[in-house]
């Protein structure tokens, strides 16, 4: 059974069912007990984050779904209690904060066990959620196609199963059945876990559908062959509004986190001529509930297929270090640990927001640096054509070198080689053009075949 709210109102199952006035609290273990300063970085999981950054990030999580955030704290620690997390004595405080506040919804922006969940819903009387139910909630909120809708439902079902582990007293109640209902004697809590489980194998097999028409349509831009240039990068650095700048698109960019999560992709021509196929992708957060990442594994696999990837961070943001180290952990999780070794293509985005001692400052590191590295706005455009240079470049050194004899009626072939490759030399005789040409891999095993089909020497 759902907990009772303040006003003796059974809620409904979800987060979603809660939206209204919230409070947030960031629990901060501390180092030692002279360290009481919010500046300590000792959050739980922050990875070097301060913890009054991790509370204004989840702040900015809970305004994402509309909630009202009355009040935000951090909450020092002297270390993680089993039954609450929190000690009794601040369970007791934030009691009288829930109370006095009228809260609907407690987030703790941490991960809470099941026993942990229930037993400050029981102590406080409104609902409460931890990060990844935030999160999860955003995403449930923002997926806008079915393929997005899947993914998410199989994340929430997920994170749901996890919590069936006798959190609700409704659960221990025994029920009959009628046989795929259940056995005589089941449980309830059997009962919804073989439910979920059964939704799960569904979803997965639909997801299954989705990886293949996507590898379906990987194979197909090979033919027509583009190269593939994968937006990545943290939650609100400005990746959807990059993508409308260099596309002219009308993809959705607001100021909020998780803003885009269905994937786009758009053509581009690069100052040499050379299209490419640039994709618009869902951002990463710190602490990424690995539900999510498992769901979204047939979204990523367009960033696994990339030629390129460029790392779109707000370069103003006070933790954009910590970041970019987040942005890395996921593509390591997916397979991309070579890719960021190798340095990333970087988008140093919102330098209109920097001061010029900064400013200045930024294009020093950025030109001493042993990787691309390009400061840029994609709201007003500075640096853009520099981005669309580096990755003219980048293109044109992943091609080797081959030279080519195209017989001079061959027109197609010819404006072929022009369209997709850069032309070194050309030197003309009566029947043929002889061509050295930067061609990419890809792109030689498409001209072998295309030759090969024509019966060219």
């Amino acid at each position: 059974m759902a907990p009772l709210d303040r006003r003796g109102k059974s809620g409904e199952e979800g987060p979603a069912a809660a939206v209204g006035r919230a409070l947030v609290v960031h629990p901060a273990l501390k180092s030692h007990p002279a360290a009481k300063s919010p500046e300590a970085p000792n959050s739980l999981g922050a990875n070097g984050r301060t913890p009054a950054v991790r509370l204004e990030e989840a702040l900015a999580l809970a305004r994402a779904i509309a909630l009202t955030v009355v009040h935000g704290e951090v909450v020092r620690l002297a270390g993680r209690r089993p039954a609450t997390l929190f000690g009794t004595g601040t369970v007791a405080r934030l009691d009288t904060v829930v109370t006095e506040l009228e809260i609907d919804i407690v987030v703790v922006d941490a991960a809470l066990t099941p026993v942990q969940q229930r037993n400050l819903e029981r102590a406080w009387g409104c609902k409460v959620i931890d990060r990844t139910a935030l999160i999860l909630e955003i995403f449930g909120a923002r997926a806008r196609t079915r393929e997005g809708r899947l993914q998410v439902e199989l994340a929430h079902l997920s994170y749901q199963r996890s919590r069936l582990v006798r959190s609700w007293t409704h659960l221990e109640r025994q029920r009959g059945g009628f046989g795929f209902l259940g056995g005589p004697g089941e449980r309830q809590l059997e009962l919804d876990r073989r439910l979920i489980g059964e939704r799960i194998i569904r979803i997965k097999r639909e997801l299954e559908g989705v990886v293949k028409r996507r590898e379906l349509q990987r194979a197909a831009r090979r033919r027509v062959p583009y190269p593939v240039v994968a937006l990545v990068g943290y939650t609100n650095a400005g990746k959807s509004t990059l993508f409308n700048r260099l596309t002219k698109a009308a993809v959705a960019a607001e100021d909020l986190l998780f803003a885009t999560l269905d994937p786009t992709m758009r053509s581009l021509a690069l100052p040499s001529g050379r299209s490419i196929i640039l994709s618009d992708t869902v951002g990463f957060i710190s602490d990424l509930p690995v539900e999510l990442v498992v769901a979204f594994r047939a979204t990523l696999e367009e960033v696994r297929a990339a030629d390129i990837i460029v790392h779109v961070r707000d370069i103003a943001h006070p933790e954009t270090e910590a970041q970019r180290e987040d942005v890395h952990v996921v593509l390591r999780e997916i397979g991309l640990g070579r890719a960021v070794e190798g340095g990333l293509v970087e988008a140093l985005n919102k330098i209109d927001r920097l001061e010029p001692a900064q400013l200045a400052s930024l294009m020093q590191a950025a030109a001493r640096s042993n990787h691309p590295m390009i400061p840029l706005s994609a709201l007003t455009g500075e640096g853009c054509p520099m981005l669309l240079a580096t990755l003219d470049d980048r293109l044109a050194e992943r091609g080797g070198i081959i030279v080519v004899d195209v017989p001079l009626a061959d027109g197609a072939t010819l404006a072929w080689l022009y369209r997709h490759g850069e032309v070194l030399s050309r030197l003309d005789d009566d029947a043929h053009a002889h061509l050295e040409v930067r061609l990419e891999p890809a792109d030689r095993a498409r001209l072998e075949h295309r030759t090969a089909r024509a019966g060219l020497a």
